[in-house]
């Protein structure tokens, strides 16, 4: 019954995309750079992605802050909603996967709205806190889950009041309410949750999302200190 419910929602999602998302073969084309190059399909889909695009072309954000780039999919979906003046910067671990988002950033004809900083996501945030950066006014969390928590301390510690605030695979197959999980991704998505609940600088709320990346959510939240 599982299998058969996953292949309604891809197919719905797939509606969704057709109907409403206008076809763009550059994005098509980093997809297919990305599986040529080995990385995981961990993308968000066309619908999250033209989602990503419409937050921040609602909220009017010029700086956004992305942990976790991967091959640049949703880097771009994100860049393409910035101003001509806006700007992102993008926090990338692996050097490889580094390379290949740079490469895409250029074909998707953003790379000049974009910094790719590669290295340890929290150490760059802690040097990026040092430095005296500008505050961010959208900031999307999408990298290691174990370390949600962490990110989530550095995303206040580097917004304003009224910057948004996205983390990215909150429901995991419904497993965030197994408080009995091993999985350190599990865990740390729900010591993501316990933190928000109980953080006075930050208001939020999740959406659970079905479709072709399976049963997942998303966590939105809105500073306000």
């Amino acid at each position: 019954m599982f299998v058969e419910q996953s292949i309604i929602w891809e197919n719905v999602d797939q509606y969704i995309s057709e109907q409403l998302i206008r076809h763009d073969p550059i994005l098509d084309d980093v997809l297919a750079n990305n599986r040529e190059e080995g990385l995981p399909s961990y993308d968000v889909s066309p619908a999250q992605g033209k989602l990503l695009n419409l937050l921040v072309r609602m909220h009017g954000s010029k700086r956004i802050l992305e942990i976790g780039t991967l091959g640049g999919y949703s880097t771009i979906w994100l860049a393409q909603a910035l101003p001509s003046d806006g700007k992102l910067i993008t926090l990338e671990l692996d050097p490889h996967h580094t390379r290949v988002a740079e490469a895409n950033l250029v074909l998707a004809l953003v790379h000049e709205k974009v910094e790719v900083r590669v290295g340890d996501a929290l150490e760059q945030l802690a040097q990026m806190k040092d430095d005296g950066i500008e505050p961010f006014d959208f900031i999307f969390i999408d990298a290691d889950k174990p370390n949600n928590p962490n990110y989530l301390k550095w995303a206040l510690d580097l917004s304003h009041p009224g910057t948004v605030i996205i983390g990215d695979n909150v429901i995991r197959e419904g497993e965030v309410i197994n408080v009995n999980s091993e999985d350190p991704r599990v865990r740390g998505v729900r010591e993501f949750f316990e933190l928000i609940a109980n953080e006075q600088r930050i208001t939020a709320t999740a959406i659970q999302t079905v479709g072709s990346k399976g049963y997942d959510g998303f966590v939105i939240g809105i500073v306000q200190y």
